[in-house]
């Protein structure tokens, strides 16, 4: 009798104990992201240019001077287009704008950076976008007279500017990196 009578006063105490206080919530906490310092090399495809890109990327030259620098632990890329310019630059320039504004349904905002540099004869401009778009970033460079390079960022996964804002981020200074080393040949 006096060890039925232990058991139940065990059970009883153990459970008036496990209901003191009220619960508390976990806190808010924000996901970790730590991405690699950025490194570079020269891009030495033998296309009539060169630029930095990311030791982190994987190259791929794809006919042409068509390229994707593939980002795989950030499950992104930038494509890489090349034409020769052949009296069309006005049509290069309208495509390459055309392109960067068919985001705007799904955009908050497109920001224009325009890029210049006059020693290398390098001109362009960079769009960053914002929002739940299909590409993050497209920018164009060109020497207004013989060749024209455009790139776009897409990520592999359905647009959610909150999770990819990190990476987009990160992959932008990249693509500001592409522009400002690239030299025509």
């Amino acid at each position: 009798m006096k060890l039925k009578h232990f058991f139940l006063i065990a059970l009883v105490s153990s459970v008036f104990m496990s209901c003191g206080g009220d619960p508390v919530p976990k806190p808010k906490a924000m996901l970790r992201l730590d991405y690699p310092v950025q490194a570079y090399r020269s891009m030495q495809s033998g296309c009539p240019f060169t630029f930095d890109f990311n030791r982190m990327a994987d190259s791929d030259l794809q006919g042409g001077c068509n390229m994707v620098l593939d980002y795989k632990p950030m499950k992104g890329s930038i494509y890489l287009t090349y034409k020769p310019v052949e009296g069309n630059l006005r049509e290069l320039l309208t495509d390459a704008q055309k392109l960067s504004y068919e985001h705007a349904v799904k955009a908050d905002n497109i920001l224009e950076q325009p890029y210049v540099n006059q020693q290398d004869r390098v001109f362009g401009m960079f769009y960053e976008v914002k929002g739940d778009a299909a590409s993050q970033s497209q920018f164009y460079v060109t020497d207004s007279l013989n060749h024209f390079v455009t790139g776009s960022l897409y990520f592999y996964a359905k647009p959610n500017y909150d999770s990819i804002f990190p990476a987009a981020i990160y992959l932008q200074k990249d693509i500001r990196r592409i522009m400002e080393s690239l030299r025509w040949q």
